[in-house]
């Protein structure tokens, strides 16, 4: 099913790039005449049959090849591997600092249900969800960047650069995970096997965290894949704020440059890595769940 998944985002990328929208167009610009767009379109073979161009499109992704930016003249497969590492980066410290923040509190509102805990884990996920990325991102500029000066606010040089974009993009990140641990706790401490492992007077601590946790965790892992993706994809924002060199930034800038290999190798890119986290999670929970592996037989 992933490799169906993925035949079918590169059509839907090539039939975005080359249908609803004319590149020729694009490279010359809005002041140019039909006749430099015509020129346009024959030199880079834009006049070719459609399905000609798609078999050579399919040739060019087996091979590796993403084609070559209209602007710069350089393969976009090489500005996008050099942009990819600050994005992954800042992938990983927002997911770590999410489920850091999830999982304990979304275990202790699970454990003590109803109380000023569970409402402050409430209220958390709340804002969390409802404050915009680039709201959050020029607060976080302005508190720590501005008036403190302790973290810096642009570029990607040290560590310390990915600190308040990280936590801009955790922090929209966090809410759906503490939900679900919350809930995924609730049902497993209420499940029958708990019950009796309690009556048999396991540690309530070795209880909690060796056995309810470990069952509760497993749709944590799907979701965590997906949103991971989504930070992939969805770094544009915070990496347009914060001026990180990522291929979020590379993608911005490519839009308002109409620049269409470079866009549509982002977008298929992102959508391939989106897919093979997605089927990792899966086998990850077939790993830790038999009853799944049992299904699959």
């Amino acid at each position: 099913m992933a490799v169906v998944v993925m035949m079918i985002v590169s059509i839907i990328c090539f039939v975005l790039s080359n249908v609803a929208y004319d590149p020729a167009v694009g490279i010359a610009g809005a002041q140019a005449t039909d006749e430099d767009v015509a020129l346009i379109r024959q030199t880079y073979g834009f006049d070719r049959p459609l399905p000609s161009r798609f078999i050579d499109y399919l040739g060019n992704l087996a091979q590796g090849d993403l084609g070559v930016s209209y602007l710069s003249k350089r393969p976009v497969l090489d500005m996008i591997l050099e942009r990819l590492p600050v994005t992954a980066m800042l992938a990983f410290f927002s997911m770590t600092l999410a489920l850091a923040i999830a999982l304990p509190i979304g275990c202790a509102a699970a454990l003590w249900p109803n109380t000023i805990i569970d409402r402050l884990s409430q209220f958390l996920a709340v804002a969390g969800q409802a404050i915009p990325n680039f709201w959050a991102g020029l607060l976080l500029i302005v508190l720590f960047g501005v008036q403190l000066r302790w973290l810096p606010i642009s570029g990607s040089d040290t560590y310390a650069h990915f600190v308040l974009p990280a936590i801009t993009l955790g922090t929209y990140a966090m809410p759906p995970l503490m939900r679900l641990i919350r809930a995924g706790m609730i049902d497993v401490l209420g499940s029958d096997y708990i019950r009796t492992a309690r009556a048999m007077g396991i540690q309530p601590l070795k209880l909690t965290f060796k056995y309810a946790l470990k069952n509760a965790v497993l749709p944590v892992i799907s979701l965590s894949a997906v949103q991971l993706g989504f930070m992939l994809g969805g770094s544009i924002v915070v990496e347009s704020i914060f001026a990180l060199n990522g291929i979020g930034y590379l993608a911005w800038q490519s839009m308002s440059r109409s620049d269409m290999p470079v866009i549509q190798a982002i977008v298929l890119m992102i959508s391939m890595i989106y897919i093979v986290l997605t089927l990792l999670a899966d086998l990850l929970n077939a790993y830790m769940d038999p009853r799944l592996r049992s299904a699959r037989k």
